[in-house]
């Protein structure tokens, strides 16, 4: 059978639309397990029902009439259990719902197994057959593989508008799809894809200005591209086997093929663009290979797939045709370049989303500098269908809403009026302390990476600089930066901010932080080669930056060095002895040179369980509670399938935190916490509550942190700190909180929170 799932597959991965997903399935199915019937019911949960949507085997004119409620029959039976339902007399179980227009009643052995995606049930994929038997493990194994993959296909449908084309209904037009925060806000625009486009299926269909331009651009492309591929086939006719020369040959005479090339431009003249053309034939072509027998033939239609692939790559910098920017654009892709960004116009952008990255991402801390609401980490989106179609991008959730309904528009038009509102009225709190209302006062530290967010920084308030993250300076070139093009930019952060602290982190890369010249592959980056540990592999690069900063610090004294990603006091030990190596080489040569205070960055566990040994060593610690999130939870936060368990307020987290505080105390060191937790309002009121001496955020969050301390006293906080860790879940920790800022009369704040 597995033979028969990879078919499946392969055909449902090719499928132009839902409707055809679900006719392939039906049928294969029928077909692999020689069965009577096979249908496929999703749910409308708008209407609370299941709709049938697919059948082989039943009355074809039953599709899409038959409907029945959620708990309702043996398909509502599966859908409540979540589970596999195996009968071997369907019509003797008492869930049993006759539908006379469908002609089941002639069946007997049932086995119907729940479609369900991220704990969601989408639907209910059955089989039944006239004999009366039960279904063996084999063939229960193969129909929930199926429903697997078509689980994540019906989900996209779903985000594109399929399903709610074949249910009628606008279900899932309230819906959202969760990501991962980038950078706070809310905006509503146009989805705008920029090329180039990597994957024929995130292709959108474009209308076309100039056909006859866009024919001769694809044809242009198609020959350049074969004369290409035979001068390099025969170049290399005496290196390569006769296996490898053919494969040149293949390739030739499938870029060659009038069938192809008439089918693209046929398209094109229909008013699609190029690109679009040619995704819609491979797609034609390659079916035809996919449906064969023969597994020769058959496995034609990846060479046709990748022969698209490479004619798309080409093509685009051909075609005449470009996207449109509208009024208010949200920029969508797999990854956004700060060029991409370039291209439109900043009175236009109002949004930034991609599929991959975290809230650390270049492109996430880009955005926060220029006030632009992004999300982060969705995933896998049929990106191609989405082109053109409304947006709403709620920054501080990490959710993005496709074609949202009436009512969720106008509700996220009021919060964004609101949030402007908000914005102007803390401009008064610039001036005043972070005091609580019983005198206690806690240092307000701004985040920062670029040198554009020094401006922002000083005019929300910040008393200095809690993080900067010095791995921006390397992110944006070719090639690792030299120590005075380094000293450049550390020296205008530190006079920028005199007398004020200003703490830089050394390098920390690795992760989803990746430098395009230093290629790093690894199947888990997170727990791999990254921060300090790269520093100290290679200390021709570490002694740069600190040289670069200890002379940048030269008549200021102003900088605070901290270390990241520390997991052993050996790491320590070392950095220092490189520190203490670079200043004497300075004194050496004649410069000046101040050592600064040194502080470890508490994000991994074992840094935590080390922190007295740690105190002997350093003059202070931030916690990094992104990272610390991640390691105390197991939770990858750039993962959009586990987004939704990446909370800085669960419960353990918070006692992880707490014990940072409490081990940091009685080692007599201060200690801060800079990661997005500290400008988060409703965390930062447990933070308070633990006493904590600084916290350090993005600087538009200032504002509202600051208000929250000013609104409330520490005793308050500390007991608020208590009835939290009385709570075992982390949506009911926020639940308590949130109502918290809402009874002291900040409920403006509670959308700034997850």
């Amino acid at each position: 059978m597995l033979r028969t799932l990879q078919r499946i597959v392969e055909e449902v991965a090719t499928a132009s639309n839902l409707d055809e997903v679900l006719s392939i399935s039906v049928r294969r199915v029928k077909e692999s397990m020689a069965v009577d019937a096979c249908y496929i019911f999703l749910a409308d949960t708008q209407s609370g029902e299941y709709v049938l949507m697919a059948a082989d085997g039943l009355n074809p004119e039953s599709v899409g009439r038959v409907r029945l409620d959620l708990n309702e029959g043996l398909t509502g039976l599966v859908g409540k259990r979540k589970e596999p339902v195996n009968l071997e007399d369907a019509a003797a179980h008492p869930d049993f719902r006759y539908f006379p227009e469908t002609g089941e009643e002639r069946y007997h052995a049932f086995l119907g197994v729940p479609i369900i995606h991220y704990r969601q049930v989408l639907g209910v994929l059955a089989v039944q057959q006239q004999a009366q038997r039960l279904f063996d493990q084999d063939e229960v194994a193969f129909l929930v593989t199926i429903a697997a993959q078509l689980a994540g296909a019906i989900d996209h449908a779903a985000v594109s508008g399929g399903i709610s084309k074949l249910l009628n209904s606008q279900a899932r037009s309230t819906s959202f799809i969760q990501g991962v925060w980038g950078a706070p806000g809310i905006a509503i625009g146009t989805i705008v894809l920029l090329r180039p486009f990597t994957r024929l299926e995130d292709v959108p269909d474009r209308a076309v200005e100039d056909v006859a331009a866009e024919e001769a651009a694809f044809c242009s492309t198609v020959n350049a591209l074969q004369e290409e591929l035979r001068a390099s086939g025969q170049h290399r006719a005496t290196l390569l086997p006769i296996e490898a020369r053919a494969l040149f040959d293949t390739y030739v005479m499938l870029l060659g093929s009038e069938d192809l090339i008439a089918s693209t431009v046929r398209r094109i003249h229909d008013g699609n663009w190029a690109p679009g053309a040619l995704r819609d034939a491979i797609a034609e072509h390659a079916r035809v290979f996919d449906r064969m027998e023969d597994d020769y033939l058959r496995a034609r239609a990846a060479d046709i797939r990748d022969i698209g692939r490479h004619i798309l790559l080409r093509l685009q910098s051909e075609s005449t045709t470009q996207a449109q920017c509208p009024d208010r654009c949200v920029l969508l892709g797999d990854e956004i370049s700060v060029g991409q960004i370039a291209e439109i116009p900043m009175e236009k952008l109002v949004g930034i989303v991609c599929m991959r990255g975290s809230g650390l991402a270049h492109i996430a801390i880009l955005a926060r500098v220029l006030g632009i609401p992004a999300v982060m980490g969705l995933g896998d989106l049929p990106v191609g269908r989405l082109d053109g179609s409304e947006i709403v991008v709620d920054g501080y959730q990490g959710r993005i809403y496709i074609r949202p309904s009436p009512a969720v528009r106008n509700e996220f038009k009021r919060l964004a009026k609101e949030e402007r509102k908000l914005s102007a009225g803390l401009g008064k709190l610039r001036s005043l302390p972070a005091e609580t209302l019983d005198g206690a006062r806690i240092t307000l530290h701004a985040n920062a990476g670029l040198l554009s967010d020094i401006a922002l920084s000083l005019a929300s308030g910040a008393e200095g600089v809690g993080l900067y993250r010095t791995e921006f300076a390397f992110m944006v070139r070719d090639f690792f930066p030299g120590e005075e093009e380094q000293y450049q930019v550390y020296r205008k952060v530190l006079r920028a901010f005199a007398p004020r602290p200003v703490t830089m982190r050394t390098l920390d890369i690795g992760g989803d932080k990746p430098l395009p010249y230093l290629c790093v592959k690894e199947d888990n980056p997170y727990m791999g080669w990254r921060g300090i540990r790269i520093s100290l592999d290679h200390p021709e690069i570490f002694l740069t930056q600190l040289r670069a900063m200890l002379r940048a610090n030269a008549g200021l004294g102003n900088l605070r060095l901290l270390l990241p990603m520390i997991s052993q006091v050996g790491e320590v030990d070392e950095a220092i002895g490189l520190l203490a190596r670079a200043h004497q080489a300075l004194v050496d040569e004649g410069l000046e040179s101040i050592k600064p205070q040194v502080g470890v960055m508490v994000e991994t566990p074992s840094a935590i369980y080390q922190l007295p040994a740690l105190a002997k060593r350093v003059d202070f610690f931030s916690v990094g509670t992104n990272d610390l999130t991640q390691y105390v939870l197991v939770v990858d936060r750039n993962n959009a399938r586990v987004a939704g368990l990446y909370e800085c307020l669960h419960p353990a987290v918070i006692h992880a935190v707490r014990e940072v505080i409490h081990r940091a105390r009685l080692g007599a060191k201060p200690v801060g916490v800079c990661g997005e937790m500290a400008g988060d309002p409703a965390a930062a009121i447990i933070l308070m509550g633990m006493g904590i001496d600084n916290l350090s955020m993005a600087a538009a969050n200032i504002p509202r942190v600051k208000w929250v301390i000013r609104s409330f006293t520490r005793q308050r906080a500390r007991e608020l700190l208590d009835q939290a860790l009385e709570l075992e879940e982390a949506a009911a920790i926020r639940h308590m909180l949130n109502a918290a800022l809402q009874q002291a009369g900040l409920g403006g704040l509670v959308r700034a929170g997850k």
